[in-house]
């Protein structure tokens, strides 16, 4: 059977073009989407990915080009053109309401009625249930989405795509917030779709992932087509040499330095959780000048709650010691800390990071107006300088500072987060998921970066939940399960050694123990 036969082509783009003002993201793109099959769609950030999703999608228009659907030309004005041709999308950057129910979210703009006209609750909360329990979740449906994380959340909006009875299903990024075992019952997920003719558009920057789950793959190169074929005899180099042009980067080489004194210092931290238990578990730690520290775990661990408490977001953690450079910091609102030598990169950063209609200076310089100001009136004129200054030191992309923080890509957003941290002045610099939804060459751009500070003296403690980067970047490794620090390990441990230490079971029968 041909390929044409097994996975015909349900979708087209071709010859496609989309200007935004000052950039061409889309360069003549050819694209199939075949059914049955999972597509894959690789390539560095601002190399067009989403761009293109969005323009399959309904999202945005095409400048030029042409999209087919089952051969027949079609034009999509807006998404709910897209979802009456049967796509669905599952974007990156979440599109959920916080206040809003589970069940809420999921059937929103397509709620069940009775008669045309009265909301069916029983009806939204029952298929709502039926779509988690597909997802192996036990979320309950009445459950305001903003109490949960952020992992739950990405499983939210897959079942949002799943309620629309999408034939052709665009994934971007859908694990890159999910544990190992969330990751398996996805990919079960996908397996059925596909068995039951559903064409699957994946993109994803972890590309051991793309190898065992795609059928197809294609690679954007700023905006172009550099390689499309089926996936037997892919492998990481093939895709790494087509997506940059060349070898594989060197994501972590170390900068010869020598570490410095403590710089930071937290003794016995502790978060307690709603009904009992602790996020964070009395937990110690210390970062030297000029060292990063690694802490590594899986989701629902405990690292970025951790992360809160140190920068002053957890109101509720009132237990724990804190020093900076060795004296006592007791200053509790974020603003102090701040001004005390302690930044955060937070893991959501479009919520939590960025300020999406502000401009990229804007951005930039919010943390540290004070430094730009005369009075009560910012400086324009120093405020752009400094923006500019960092904006070269860190290589973000932008054609203007002054353009919406929100034109740029995910790599280059999450630089202007970085640099509005370290436009504070820190003395220790706390990194949440630093290269989250980040592709392979921007993750080394970040690398860099976090190599450089270390090197200046700049304390580093970031969190992962990607075991090769925390093993690849740490010059010291701390692992958490439960709330608790449950190993340490110089940079040259082995990784099942990490791992291991990583796994809840393994705490809950040291306890037993």
């Amino acid at each position: 059977m041909t390929d044409a036969q097994q996975h015909p082509i349900g979708l087209s783009i071709c010859d496609a073009v989309k200007v935004y003002p000052g950039t061409r993201a889309l360069k003549g793109v050819d694209f199939d989407i075949r059914m049955g099959a999972v597509n894959v769609l690789v390539g560095e950030n601002g190399a067009g990915k989403s761009t293109l999703m969005k323009v399959i999608s309904g999202v945005e228009p095409l400048t030029e080009g042409q999209i087919t659907v089952e051969g027949q030309p079609v034009k999509f004005t807006s998404k709910d053109d897209a979802v009456r041709a049967g796509i669905g999308i599952v974007f990156q950057e979440l599109n959920l309401f916080p206040e809003m129910t589970v069940a809420e979210n999921i059937f929103i703009g397509h709620e069940p009625t009775r008669a045309g006209f009265h909301l069916d609750t029983g009806s939204e909360r029952e298929r709502s249930a039926a779509l988690l329990k597909r997802l192996e979740q036990t979320i309950d449906p009445d459950t305001p989405l903003g109490f949960l994380k952020i992992g739950q959340q990405q499983i939210v909006e897959i079942a949002k795509a799943l309620a629309e009875d999408a034939r052709i299903l665009i994934l971007d990024e859908p694990t890159s917030a999910l544990s190992a075992k969330e990751v398996e019952v996805l990919f079960k997920l996908i397996d059925e779709l596909t068995a039951q003719g559903v064409g699957i558009v994946y993109i994803s920057h972890r590309l051991e992932e793309l190898i065992r789950i795609g059928d197809y793959i294609t690679v954007l190169r700023d905006g172009e087509i550099t390689g499309s074929r089926s996936m037997e005899g892919v492998d990481i180099r093939w895709i790494v040499e087509a997506m940059i042009g060349g070898a594989q980067k060197d994501f972590a080489a170390p900068i010869s330095h020598e570490t410095g004194p403590e710089v930071f210092r937290a003794e016995e931290v502790v978060l307690p959780k709603m009904g009992g238990g602790y996020h964070v578990d009395h937990v110690s730690l210390s970062v030297k000048a000029g060292e990063i520290l690694g802490i590594y775990g899986l989701m629902g661990a405990g690292r970025t709650e951790l992360m809160e408490c140190i920068i002053g977001r957890q109101p509720s953690s009132s237990l724990g010691r804190y020093f900076v450079e060795g004296q006592p910091l007791k200053a509790r609102a974020v603003a102090d800390r701040i001004a005390r030598g302690i930044a955060l990169v937070p893991e959501d950063r479009k919520h939590d990071g960025l300020v999406q209609i502000m401009a990229i200076r804007e951005n930039l310089t919010l943390s540290s107006l004070g430094e730009v100001s005369r009075g009560f009136h910012i400086d324009l004129k120093r405020e752009a300088g400094r923006a500019l200054e960092f904006i070269k030191r860190l290589t973000i992309k932008v054609s203007s500072a002054e353009n919406p923080v929100s034109s740029l890509s995910g790599g280059n957003q999450q630089k202007v987060v970085i640099g509005k941290a370290l436009m504070t002045g820190p003395k220790i610099l706390l990194m949440d998921e630093p290269t989250r939804g980040v592709d392979v060459g921007a993750k080394a751009e970040i690398y860099k970066v976090m190599r450089q500070l270390a090197a200046e003296g700049l304390g580093v403690l970031f969190c992962t939940s990607e075991i090769e980067e925390c093993m690849a970047l740490s010059d010291r490794i701390l692992v958490m399960a439960d709330g608790r620090i449950t190993g340490e390990f110089s940079h040259d441990a082995e990784a099942a050694d990490v791992l291991a230490a990583a796994t809840p079971m393994s705490t809950d029968r040291e306890s037993a123990a």
